[in-house]
């Protein structure tokens, strides 16, 4: 089996577009549609059901598609393994990241890095967290940044950030001046919200449907500038991590500390239990554990 129809499959699945697919593999589309083709010829089943331009994975497309992660995993381990042969004098690495936490945490680990082994490519890829999980957990990533709690059965980790979350609100809100707001003031407010696939997207809802409300969402988006234009132009409310909400000192909103203790922003280094690590993902964690120190 061509392991490139594999994962032109794997990409046209997570792209739910045969276009798509093609824009990112840089390939056209005709040579996905053949490659596809190939690979059902190859199985001796369908793996699409077709209709118009939209389609839906067969049963058998549903198992083709565990499976092939499974293989794709592994050759990606194994060229690691090979490349790792000459260590950290040359070589790729490519980290997961959220969006949020880059500026926030993780930029001197990625400056010391390039300083310590200039050699290595690094390359950051900003997903949610709930996404990085699934890569690094498939194998298409060694390392990312998550928010913990984890499946430790799969996840190692290494974790170096707890943070509350703050309210941002538009400066001479109902809030001004408070230390503190409780999670069930907020429920009759507009939200700007963060994507679904973020974890911190799950860890609020579960928080408003531990008191029984209900939450009204005024917009989302991944990133926090635009989150806090959005909370300027009055469209609603925001919930950011303290570090993030502690660069508007001095601008006219109002940051109130949120008193859910189980609504926080706690970040980690993730990888797989049980597999190989190459030596610059090891690099990255240790250098990790030496710039921003490790939480117990």
């Amino acid at each position: 089996m061509d392991i490139r129809a594999l994962r032109y499959f794997a990409e046209v699945v997570r792209q739910q577009s045969f276009t798509r697919a093609a824009d990112a593999l840089f390939v056209t589309q005709p040579t996905i549609s053949k490659m596809m083709k190939q690979l059902e010829e190859e199985l001796g089943l369908p793996l699409f059901i077709r209709d118009g331009r939209h389609f839906r994975l067969t049963d058998a497309g549903k198992v083709a598609f565990a499976r092939g992660q499974d293989v794709l995993g592994a050759m990606s381990r194994l060229r690691t393994e090979l490349s790792d042969l000459a260590a950290l004098s040359h070589g790729e690495l490519v980290v997961g990241l959220p969006p949020m936490a880059g500026g926030a945490f993780v930029t001197p680990v990625v400056s010391a890095f390039r300083e310590r082994y200039p050699n290595i490519e690094l390359t950051m890829v900003e997903d949610g967290a709930r996404s990085i999980e699934s890569s690094v957990k498939s194998g298409q990533l060694e390392v990312g940044v998550a928010v913990l709690p984890l499946d430790s059965e799969v996840f190692d980790h290494l974790a170096f950030a707890r943070d509350p979350l703050c309210l941002v609100a538009p400066a001479g809100s109902r809030w001004q001046g408070r230390k503190s707001v409780k999670l069930d003031e907020l429920a009759d407010e507009p939200i700007v919200f963060y994507p679904e696939e973020f974890s911190l997207t799950t860890r609020i809802l579960e928080g408003f449907a531990r008191i029984g409300k209900p939450i009204h969402i005024a917009g989302r988006s991944a990133h926090w500038d635009f989150i806090v234009a959005m909370v300027q132009s009055r469209l609603g409310i925001a919930l950011l991590p303290q570090i993030v909400a502690s660069r508007l000192e001095g601008l006219p909103f109002d940051v109130v500390q949120l008193d859910e203790d189980r609504i926080v922003w706690h970040l980690a280094v993730i990888w797989q239990k049980n597999v190989y690590l190459s030596h610059a993902a090891r690099a990255w964690i240790d250098l990790t554990r030496e710039v921003l120190g490790e939480l117990k």
